[in-house]
């Protein structure tokens, strides 16, 4: 139960809270500080799926805390981005991530408990959504930093991207599970 890929995934849930602290510090370094919990956060889920994989070690409990762990620390990096900078700009892409991980979550569910889950597992699309989100988040979190005005902007920009990529990917997942959600092809009776 306590394997690496394990403990790299409380880590990543033990992060949340810090990365809010140094967040809302009102200190000149505490955005770099702050992308780079994020950022290891972020690293944290490469990695213990990776490991998990590789080492044979996938288990009941970290199939169960990595997406958790996952949804947390990006619904509450975006959250604090949007209370930062509470512009319709923000809120809507805000707004798009953070609907869609709830209802996929409610959709993976529902279908393991009707013995559907490869249906709607993990993709490629999602693995590009997510990493889109990331360096935007990170993006973000730098607002006012060294690198010069146009960094914000382009966080916005992958934002965005991240959340088209969000609908795309929903959508798919839907399309997947639309066979067993509207009961085609299967006996209710």
């Amino acid at each position: 139960m306590w394997t690496l890929p394990n403990l790299l995934t409380l880590v990543r849930i033990l992060l949340i809270p810090l990365f809010v602290i140094v967040f809302y510090l009102d200190l000149k370094w505490a955005p770099y500080a702050a992308a780079g919990i994020f950022g290891t956060a972020a690293l944290t889920d490469w990695f213990d799926g990776y490991l998990a994989r590789r080492w044979g070690q996938i288990s009941l409990l970290g199939a169960f805390l990595d997406p958790v762990a996952d949804k947390l620390m990006v619904a509450v990096s975006l959250v604090v981005l949007l209370q930062a900078d509470p512009r319709v700009l923000i809120a809507l892409p805000v707004m798009v991530i953070i609907g869609r991980e709830i209802m996929v979550s409610a959709l993976r569910e529902w279908m393991a408990e009707v013995g559907e889950r490869a249906t709607v597992a993990v993709s490629l699309l999602g693995k590009i959504k997510t990493t889109a989100q990331m360096v935007s988040i990170v993006i973000l979190i730098l607002r006012d930093s060294v690198f010069g005005p146009w960094i914000y902007p382009l966080g916005v920009l992958l934002l965005y991207v991240a959340a088209i990529l969000t609908l795309w990917s929903m959508v798919l997942y839907l399309l997947a599970a639309w066979p067993r959600l509207t009961g085609e092809g299967v006996d209710l009776g």
